[in-house]
């Protein structure tokens, strides 16, 4: 287990680890597929269903695990060992879920059809918040989609964009400017409803493998109780712990080139050199940084986690605390894979080797929310009060 020895603290723990690892070994092998496919491939989405991994943060009574915010972290840092972009991809419909089941955001009756259809059927949900003119829903954008009440249906129109793993979603939440309300809501979509459309758009750099392509809503018909959410005015913002699967996923692939560079380090062995680079005092320099640097982010990630699960009525004063586990394990990862890609040399550029696509995958993290500026700001402002 090694990296994970000194925070799998209990025989439950141990399983959600080991089924995590045995999921890891299989994406694995279909890293590169889908990342050439710029989507998830759907083997991983069955072998995810076969060891009913997509319902691990329901409650027990819908057939699920109601795992805790640290086994959360645990299960999504060695999945994203694996492969980066499916632990993001899982990640967000574990957290969705488990917002979900926590938070009573919804109707019971809408909350309970959701519940059985991901703990019996093993569905996929996600939200879809993200819009070209609005960019980041954590900016505080109006909603450019609309939806129009027309007797008992909403009809709705517009287009989401960063919809991960969009062509595979059973469900998507969607956020939408309620017109006869002039309030914000959020619906619950079928993927097979008429005029639910998903467009190929993502062509990125990095974390192709999530499949965030665009959504595009077209005179989409819902029956009036599948609005789900509705906000009259923008919510005071609230700790949100299941985000920190984000930082988990980065850290995951900064293990993986971790445990991949040091096997490097053991067997290059340059003709230069009577020994392999392993005993070269300038990598053996890098590794230890490397160590350092992993050592620092994941003990802060998971003290954060253990305070969150064990003292659920100090959650609000965590919202600094939950920024900054995400600033500082995203840019360790970053600074991480670029101490490994500097030991490999050139190799690390080769697509037959493994670095330059957490070297690409990597980058991603630095922008997903929360932002840097957004944290330090925060930051800043709570040292000033």
């Amino acid at each position: 287990m090694g990296l994970y020895t000194n925070f799998i603290q209990t025989d439950r723990q141990e399983k959600l680890f080991l089924q995590a690892e045995r999921l890891a070994h299989k994406i694995k092998e279909r890293r590169k597929l889908a990342d050439q496919a710029a989507e998830m491939p759907y083997d991983n989405l069955q072998d995810l269903r076969q060891e009913r991994f997509l319902s691990l943060t329901l409650p027990t009574t819908y057939n699920g695990e109601a795992i805790s915010l640290y086994e959360f972290l645990l299960v999504q840092e060695k999945l994203a060992e694996g492969d980066g972009a499916t632990a993001l991809s899982v990640g967000w419909h574990l957290g969705v879920i488990k917002e979900l089941s926590e938070e009573n955001l919804w109707e019971q009756d809408m909350f309970a059809f959701i519940a059985n259809e991901v703990g019996q059927k093993q569905k996929l949900v996600n939200r879809a918040a993200t819009e070209p003119a609005t960019g980041s829903p954590a900016r505080g954008g109006i909603p450019e989609t609309k939806a129009v009440k027309q007797g008992h249906e909403y009809i709705i129109n517009g287009r989401k964009t960063f919809t991960t793993m969009a062509s595979v979603l059973d469900y998507f939440i969607i956020t939408a400017y309620v017109e006869h309300e002039k309030a914000i809501g959020s619906f619950l979509i079928p993927k097979d409803v008429q005029g639910v459309k998903v467009e190929k758009t993502w062509d990125t750099l990095g974390m192709r493998g999530t499949g965030s392509d665009d959504l595009v809503l077209d005179q989409v018909r819902v029956p009036s109780h599948y609005l789900v959410e509705l906000s009259e005015k923008p919510k005071k913002p609230a700790p949100k712990g299941w985000l920190l699967h984000i930082p988990a996923c980065y850290l995951g692939i900064a293990n993986a080139a971790r445990n991949d560079v040091i096997q490097f380090a053991k067997e290059f062995k340059p003709n230069s050199l009577n020994k392999p680079i392993s005993e070269v005092d300038h990598v053996r320099q890098k590794i230890g940084e490397i160590e350092l640097k992993l050592m620092q982010a994941r003990y802060f990630m998971y003290s954060i986690a253990e305070k969150w699960d064990q003292h659920p009525n100090n959650r609000a004063n965590l919202m600094k605390e939950l920024a900054a586990v995400k600033v500082v394990a995203t840019n360790s990862a970053n600074e991480i894979v670029d101490i490994a890609m500097r030991i490999v040399g050139g190799r690390g550029l080769s697509r037959l080797l493994p670095f330059e696509q957490y070297y690409r995958d990597v980058r991603a993290g630095l922008h997903n929310p929360p932002m840097d500026d957004m944290v330090v700001q925060m930051l800043a402002k709570n040292a000033f009060s």
